[in-house]
This record gives structure tokens, sequence and C-alpha cells, in this order.
């Protein structure tokens, strides 16, 4: 059975379910320039680690991987972003 299933269209679809998660948040503080709720501490945290990840990502050659952690930084760094610029 696993023989059958491609890893990276597994990695591929997490990474998106899981990017997509960020997306009500980003589009939130995009429209409100609201991050008061916002933890500044996590989401640097969070960025660092995403940053770490898209490192594996290459280092193990993971297209999955580090499709994924691009597309959330992104999100997640416009987020920090808009964070630290409203110092919400």
């Amino acid at each position: 059975m696993v023989n059958s299933m491609n890893p990276e269209l597994i990695g591929l679809t997490a990474g998106f379910l899981t990017t997509l998660s960020f997306v009500p948040q980003a589009i939130h503080v995009f429209k409100t320039r609201s991050t008061k709720d916002i933890s500044l501490g996590m989401y640097i945290l969070f960025c660092l680690g995403i940053c770490l990840w898209i490192a594996y990502s290459v280092l193990i050659s993971s297209l999955s991987i580090f499709v994924a952690n691009i597309a959330t930084l992104f999100l997640a760094g416009g987020v920090l972003t808009m964070k630290i610029m409203y110092k919400g």
C-alpha cells in the first residue's frame, strides 16, 4: 500500500493544508491592520522555525517541505511584519 502512494504528493497535500490554515489570520490582519491579539514572540519563533525547515528541505532535497514552508513563511512573515509595523 505505501509503495503505491507518492510521498511527495502526500507531503505537498499536507503542506498545502497546514499553510492554508494561516490564510484566514493573514487576511484578517491585512484587512483590519490590527495585530493586538497576536503574540510577537510566537511569530518570531515560528518564522525562525520555518526558515530552518526551508534549510532542511534544501539539504534533503524535499520539494514538498520546501514549497509548503516558503508559502507559510510568506504568510506568517507578512503577519509578523504587520505586527512590527503597527506595534499592535
